[in-house]
């Protein structure tokens, strides 16, 4: 039988039919969102032959006559009709361990994979509310930071002693990761303090917070690195050796705190004047109500502000290049003047960019995933 059968049904036994086949499934929205009209349906056809005229020349360059096994460039380009017809992976390849732990020692680099370890479990708690005994998870999370450094760095401590290592043999993705992870875990909390502090009314307190704020968003990140790595040594006792890493992370969390800190103010100017209201009411003090009334509602609101920021300081990590540290950028760059190597900047860029497009996408992706959560307007 089908839908336009006539027959008489009980009140409560008509059956579920599908929606008319025009009115759903892909034609139908193919035809809303594509073809809707005809300018839409002028720029989805240009769209379409844009993306013929780049995707299949990509995908022969980069898949179809790449070369994945080969010891110097001149060997991938012998393997190919023509030098450059097709992308030489095997330079990523040969590379790949550089790229990952700089020049950490690799006798103790298992210390750099169980860092990896850690880190994975220190998002778990963070990402998923559900997981059992979430309330200690964070707890380690909190602590995960001072866990890897000494686990990265070594040292007598407690009892436990790793054989030391120097932070300037830290390069590859293990640096873009210890300040990325760094400044995202210390820029929110002090991010917070200065949005709370900025609104405060303790003039002293808020004037100490607006002055620190808006230095920090006046002055280039290059900037602050310069001053991190070379003169901050001038203002310290004679003698005084401040790591250089250290200096670094101090200088790029307060950075992102600085930004953080606005975001925040945004979130928290959003909240109407009765939350606060509605703290007195019940006989909470300011931290009370912040903690359980206000914060929770500016933080929900301001999620979007915040994980751009988070993307933003995770990109702007390959700025200490400048200053000599050797991220995955920089280490990508040092190893195209090697003669063997040379000439193959197409695959050394691309593989950058793909391995910061899946970190940021994923932030990005788990961000709208806690907006529809939160979301309550429903």
């Amino acid at each position: 039988m089908n839908n336009t059968t006539p027959k008489n049904f009980f009140p409560g036994t008509h059956p579920d039919w599908p929606p008319p086949v025009s009115n759903s499934g892909p034609l139908a929205w193919a035809r809303k969102n594509l073809f809707s009209s005809p300018l839409n349906t002028v720029l989805t056809i240009m769209s379409f032959l844009l993306l013929w005229s780049i995707i299949p020349p990509f995908f022969e360059w980069s898949v179809t006559n790449s070369i994945f096994t080969a010891d110097s460039r001149i060997q991938c380009w012998d393997q190919m009709a023509a030098p450059g017809a097709g992308a030489c992976w095997a330079f990523i390849d040969d590379r790949l361990a550089l790229f990952t732990y700089g020049f950490y020692p690799e006798p103790l680099r298992w210390r750099v994979n169980l860092s990896f370890v850690l880190l994975i479990l220190a998002i778990i708690p963070v990402l998923y509310e559900k997981m059992p005994g979430r309330k200690y998870g964070l707890w380690y999370s909190a602590i995960f930071p001072f866990i890897t450094g000494w686990l990265l760095v070594g040292g007598e401590v407690y009892g436990f002693g790793f054989e030391p290592v120097d932070t300037d043999q830290f390069g590859g993705i293990l640096l873009t990761l210890i300040l990325g992870v760094t400044g995202i875990s210390f820029s929110l909390p002090i991010g917070i303090a200065l949005a709370l502090g900025r609104q405060s009314k303790l003039p002293v307190l808020r004037i100490m917070c607006v002055l620190f704020i808006e230095f920090i968003r006046g002055v280039p990140l290059i900037t602050l690195l310069f001053v991190a790595s070379t003169m901050l040594a001038y203002f310290l006792p004679p003698g005084t050796n401040f790591d250089l890493l250290l200096r670094v992370l101090i200088m790029v969390t307060l950075f992102a705190s600085a930004y953080m800190a606005e975001v925040i103010r945004g979130g928290l100017q959003a909240i109407s004047r009765g939350q606060h209201e509605a703290g007195d009411s019940l006989g909470l003090t300011y931290w009370q109500a912040n903690r359980l009334i206000v914060l929770p509602q500016a933080l929900k609101i301001s999620i979007p502000g915040i994980v751009n920021t988070f993307i933003g300081l995770y990109k702007d990590t390959t700025l200490v290049l400048i200053i000599g540290m050797m991220d995955i950028l920089g280490l990508g760059d040092a190893s195209l003047a090697d003669a063997k190597w040379a000439g193959l900047a197409h695959e050394i860029y691309l593989f950058v960019a793909l391995y910061f497009f899946v970190s940021c996408f994923s932030m990005s992706r788990y961000s709208l995933y806690l907006e529809k959560k939160l979301h309550t307007g429903h």
